[in-house]
């Protein structure tokens, strides 16, 4: 029996975070510069490719597998992969497939990831105001986000909303948001901005919501009841009596969430990075590549990179800095 992957500090890594592309046809304004310079696509994973790392992930104990981007359903033939992810499903060997998405193409695609087995998506929202998400995506439209929602609802997928909470942005929205969420029975988890890559002009600081605050104002509508329930991500979750719903949170700044890190994300180009928080990567790429017919490096490679995974990352904006930013886009490593 092959054994599970345990990382140093003796938790099993069971989630493996995919990012298929870099690209993506918005422009979040906390995420990525206007004007990016996207990767050449020799350097890329082939679909095959991906297959292949993402069968010996599974094979060596990952049993969920969240497929992100940039916005994933941009990169052509992507619906080949997730077809052959699902016979991991059909196995047993894969508990879920799932992905984050901002919505754009959910309309076309809602349908078809279903019938590959994806129950769950999750759709980066944050604000129902059409002028302000043009604003803050810079590229997007809220109507087409809309109806890609109520694509994947009617396919039978259950919704996630994320919400990164921005200061001065969407602060004014915090209870419309609930209240919307509520009403199309949408989970709605709220996301601190975090300090990944060169977003040009915007300031990190300028950003900075602190959840514990936004969590505070919800207290003043709302009774809020801690749940010990995970998903196998980073949110902790409550649920508002008055409503039933449940409200994640993902904190890497105000409380970070490294103590039951279960997770590893992988790059389109196949570098794998223990933390998001972390500069530190190992290249899957090469072992993959220069072994067509083997996988025992590449089964080397990974276990060797989860010997390296650090006990957690030090994001930090409490001295009107931003300490531990990275160097590379949230799109590079996915979401």
């Amino acid at each position: 029996m092959t054994e599970p992957l345990v990382d140093p500090f003796h938790r099993a890594i069971s989630y493996l975070r995919v990012s298929v592309t870099d690209r993506c046809d918005f422009r979040c304004v906390y995420c990525m510069a206007e004007n990016m310079t996207f990767l050449p696509k020799k350097e890329l994973l082939t679909l095959e490719e991906l297959d292949r790392m993402c069968s010996t992930f599974i094979r060596l104990g990952v049993g969920k597998l969240r497929i992100t981007g940039g916005e994933p359903l941009v990169r052509k033939g992507i619906m080949t992969f997730f077809e052959a992810m699902s016979r991991h499903l059909d196995s047993g060997a894969l508990r879920e497939l799932t992905l984050t998405t901002n919505g754009s193409q959910l309309e076309r695609f809602a349908d078809q990831l279903y019938a590959t087995g994806v129950r769950r998506v999750n759709v980066s929202l944050d604000t129902l105001n059409e002028q302000k998400f043009s604003e803050i995506t810079r590229w997007g439209r809220l109507p087409q986000v809309l109806r890609g929602i109520d694509a994947a609802q009617r396919a039978g997928l259950r919704v996630k909303i994320n919400t990164v909470a921005l200061r001065g942005v969407n602060e004014d929205e915090l209870f419309d948001l609930v209240a919307w969420c509520a009403e199309r029975d949408l989970d709605l988890t709220f996301i601190e901005v975090m300090p990944m890559g060169d977003i040009g002009n915007e300031s990190r600081l300028d950003q900075y919501w602190k959840l514990t605050d936004l969590r505070a104002r919800l207290g003043e509508r709302f009774t809020l009841a801690d749940l010990a329930e995970r998903t196998g991500g980073p949110a902790r979750y409550v649920r508002l009596e008055e409503t039933g719903q449940k409200i994640g949170f993902i904190t890497p700044l105000s409380h970070n969430f490294c103590e039951s890190c279960n997770r590893v994300r992988l790059t389109c180009t196949g570098e794998l990075y223990m933390c998001l928080g972390q500069e530190d990567m190992a290249d899957l790429r090469a072992p993959l590549r220069n072994n067509p017919g083997d996988d025992a490096p590449l089964e080397a490679a990974i276990r060797a990179a989860i010997a390296l995974k650090p006990k957690g990352h030090d994001f930090d904006y409490s001295r009107q800095t931003v300490a531990g930013q990275m160097t590379r886009h949230m799109s590079h490593t996915g979401g």
